[in-house]
């Protein structure tokens, strides 16, 4: 009896996150046919820190661009959809003065996921691209960057940088409903630091140190004002007792 008394819970999160994820997943279709429609355009703003014209070797390649780059802009235009269901997922489990947190949450983490964005269009890519193009420039290579594989690099960093600025955000609400306790972020530290420079490695199309570094340094500081928003907001942990 107490065996299904704990199933059945479970099944039933089980069952709002295939929902949820569902209505996430039609969202970012809807938005990506839209998004496609207009990717000339998005790929023309793509390139601005690059003033030369992008070429493509292969006679699809200019398509996976165009694919890669929409999918892109319909993740980010999903963002307050992705929010909204994460928010709903984890209500029931706040107490109800908690709940009326929804409508400053919702704009904090839209908040964040385009800070990183911003971070990362104006501070990283910029610095990134120069590095490298400067780098062959100095050796008399002349850059000529493929559509497919220049778009490739802007969407993971773009990606990369606005979900992970939502760590802190993220932690400090599982927190705050207990899932997670602050002591335990501490002691996996290390091994968050070491999660970060593998994501990085495998996020970074060279995986260079230099664009490792550029990844994982900003990731393992977000993982520390995560930490201190799951002391400062956190739940106590229950006695034994």
């Amino acid at each position: 009896m107490a065996m299904n008394a704990v199933v059945h819970p479970l099944q039933r999160h089980i069952r709002d996150i295939k929902r949820r994820l569902m209505i996430v997943g039609a969202t970012i279709m809807v938005f990506f046919v839209i998004a496609f429609s207009y990717s000339s355009i998005l790929i023309d703003w793509f390139k601005r820190p690059f003033e030369d014209d992008l070429i493509f070797y292969a006679p699809a390649e200019a398509l996976f661009a165009s694919i890669k780059i929409s999918f892109m802009a319909a993740v980010i235009a999903s963002v307050p959809i992705i929010l909204y269901q994460f928010w709903k997922f984890i209500e029931p489990a706040l107490l109800q003065k908690e709940q009326r947190w929804a409508v400053p949450l919702f704009f904090l983490g839209l908040g964040f996921f385009l800070l990183g964005l911003g971070f990362c269009n104006v501070v990283i890519l910029p610095l990134v691209i120069n590095f490298f193009v400067t780098f062959g420039m100095d050796r008399a290579i002349t850059p000529e960057l493929a559509v497919g594989t220049y778009v490739d690099f802007n969407v993971k960093f773009l990606l990369a940088f606005g979900f992970a600025f939502e760590i802190p955000l993220v932690l400090s609400l599982l927190a705050r409903v207990g899932v997670i306790q602050a002591s335990v972020l501490i002691r996996f530290r290390k091994h968050a630091a070491l999660v970060a420079l593998i994501l990085s490695a495998v996020i970074t199309p060279d995986a260079t140190m230099f664009t490792m570094l550029l990844m994982a340094v900003p990731l393992i500081i977000l993982y520390e004002i995560g930490i201190w928003g799951a002391k400062v907001f956190g739940r106590a942990p229950l006695s034994a007792g």
